[in-house]
């Protein structure tokens, strides 16, 4: 089953921008697909393997600051290739 994600990581701190690269290069790592805007990051695979790069790099990204939240949407479908028809 694939699955999309998108995240919005936001650490509650005078050095948040730091704490944002370090996260999404993490991301890009994994050798899942990553598409990057202004407002969010996406991840788009199956479901065990997406899970799995979320499950250990939130749990390093929320260790390495204070304060921060993470919000999250899942979506049941690989939408890498959406465009809008309009």
């Amino acid at each position: 089953m694939n699955i999309s994600v998108e995240l919005t990581f936001s650490p509650l701190q005078d050095d948040f921008e730091e704490h944002i690269i370090n996260f999404i290069k993490k991301l890009r790592e994994c050798g899942l697909t990553v598409l990057e805007n202004p407002l969010s990051t996406q991840l788009y695979g199956s479901y065990d393997d997406v899970m799995a790069v979320l499950n250990k790099e939130i749990k390093i990204a929320f260790e390495l600051m204070d304060r921060g939240l993470l919000f999250m949407k899942i979506v049941k479908s690989d939408r890498s290739d959406y465009e809008p028809h309009f």
